[in-house]
């Protein structure tokens, strides 16, 4: 074998070999710019989703919570007319039935909102000017509040001070229970009156808010307007 002949073999390798390694090379230089080109999309893309997460954060205000449509009535009053040992002033969107349950008593009535479907039932005892029967009735009133615990998310009593100078107590209850507000005042020695409110719905709290609402008001102006007959009225 001739000198020339291997010279010339062995330069065809490394004409090959280069050229092999150029087309390599090439290709790694195509893949390099393809990587860069996906890391730059990719890095604005972020860039895009962070200012655009920024704008809603800083528009984004919390909506008022929103209750369904109900109808109410006007809250206008009219004064009671029925006779029994007490008066008062209540919505001329309700009416005045007798308390027909087996178990009630003289002058126990409800104030009933046939549109809502709910009533305030009042149920009135004479103290006699005994402390001990008194006690009793205002135990009573607590733990027939105290029932609605097991169901009741919260409660929360409050004091008032009627405009007639009378102390009332109101207990408001939260949660899927079957009376939401509950009442009771007294003069200490011959009257007491207890009041309930009560829905006929099996609806959740949610949804009879404002119904709610609009009869504590009516509570507040009856408790408000409430005035003690003597015997002989």
């Amino acid at each position: 074998m001739s000198f020339n002949f291997i010279t010339r073999y062995w330069l065809l390798v490394i004409r090959y070999s280069l050229g092999l390694l150029q087309t390599i090379n090439g290709k790694l230089q195509t893949v390099n710019c393809k990587l860069k080109t996906a890391h730059c999309l990719l890095l604005a893309a972020y860039c895009l989703l962070l200012t655009s997460c920024g704008s809603d954060t800083a528009d984004y205000a919390p909506k008022p919570k929103g209750y369904p449509r109900m109808d109410l009535p006007a809250q206008v009053y009219q004064p009671m007319t029925e006779s029994h040992p007490y008066t008062f002033e209540y919505s001329k969107g309700a009416v005045l039935v007798p308390d027909t349950f087996a178990k009630a008593e003289p002058h126990w009535i409800f104030v009933s909102y046939p549109t809502l479907d709910a009533a305030i039932q009042l149920t009135y005892k004479p103290v006699q000017n005994d402390p001990k029967r008194l006690q009793g009735f205002i135990n009573d009133a607590y733990k027939l509040a105290g029932k609605h615990q097991i169901k009741a998310s919260g409660m929360r009593e409050q004091v008032l001070k009627t405009k007639s100078g009378k102390t009332a107590v109101v207990i408001d209850l939260n949660g899927d229970v079957p009376s939401f507000v509950q009442f009771y005042t007294t003069d200490t020695t011959t009257h007491y009156l207890r009041g309930a409110l009560y829905f006929n719905v099996a609806e959740k709290q949610d949804s009879l808010q404002p119904a709610i609402d609009f009869i504590r008001k009516d509570i507040i102006h009856l408790l408000n307007t409430l005035r003690w007959k003597k015997e002989n009225q």
